[in-house]
């Protein structure tokens, strides 16, 4: 009993003083820059004991950057704390007119991108109406829809790259890179579109296009002899 008091004495003291105060918290699995984000974030952890720090006190920290996608932490006694992060990665370039913003799978908008025409990623065009907002969800119904169904052609690949997506009233169209157009009309029945253009796709010459908006009579109009 006296050894029990003595640990549960020595637990409390630890909890309570300096002895594994948080002194240095190291980030890996980022880039400097990132990584000095997510110190940031996570200062007002310094001072406090390694042993009343939790994965949800890291992570409920780590919540506002739009940059991190997940977040991992372990105590490394008796001063440090680590934290292995997962960054978010880059699905698009959202562009509207000549301004241009990085957007991730789950349509969060990352940050601007100063130079669009040096990136390799598909580009989502959004109307002059669609208001955007760097580290939030995209608000665009339809620019989040085209987020949606590139995030499913990138489990789910066509074939060719895709260049553009361009979205409008009852206009949702694929600009692939070698010159072909892919209509899909809107994002209703999107996987059968897709397995149907997926289907049709090889017998076609670009440029011209591949409407499918009604994928039971898909029309094409390009060098091949698909049509409906």
């Amino acid at each position: 009993m006296v050894l029990l008091a003595l640990a549960g004495g020595a637990y409390l003291a630890a909890l309570e003083t300096s002895m594994f105060a948080v002194r240095t918290i190291r980030v890996d699995g980022a880039s400097p820059q990132v990584a000095a984000q997510v110190r940031h974030a996570l200062d007002p952890l310094v001072g406090k004991s390694l042993l009343k720090i939790g994965g949800t006190d890291v992570q409920r920290r780590l919540a506002g950057l739009v940059t991190i996608a997940a977040a991992e932490s372990n105590r490394d006694f008796p001063h440090t704390l680590r934290v292995h992060v997962q960054v978010e990665k880059p699905l698009a370039v959202l562009r509207q007119g000549s301004a241009a913003w990085l957007v991730s799978a789950d349509g969060r908008v990352l940050r601007a991108l100063p130079h669009p025409r040096l990136s390799s990623l598909s580009r989502v065009w959004l109307p002059a109406s669609a208001s955007v907002t760097p580290e939030a969800v995209l608000a665009d119904p339809r620019g989040l829809e085209a987020v949606t169904a590139l995030r499913t052609l990138v489990r789910e690949p066509i074939g060719p790259s895709i260049r553009d997506v361009r979205t409008g009233e009852s206009e949702f169209t694929l600009m692939l890179r070698s010159g072909l157009e892919v209509r899909l009309g809107d994002v209703s029945d999107l996987r059968l579109k897709l397995a149907v253009t997926r289907k049709i796709l090889p017998q076609l010459s670009p440029p011209g296009y591949l409407d499918v908006s009604v994928p039971e009579r898909p029309v094409a109009e390009t060098n091949s002899q698909v049509g409906g």
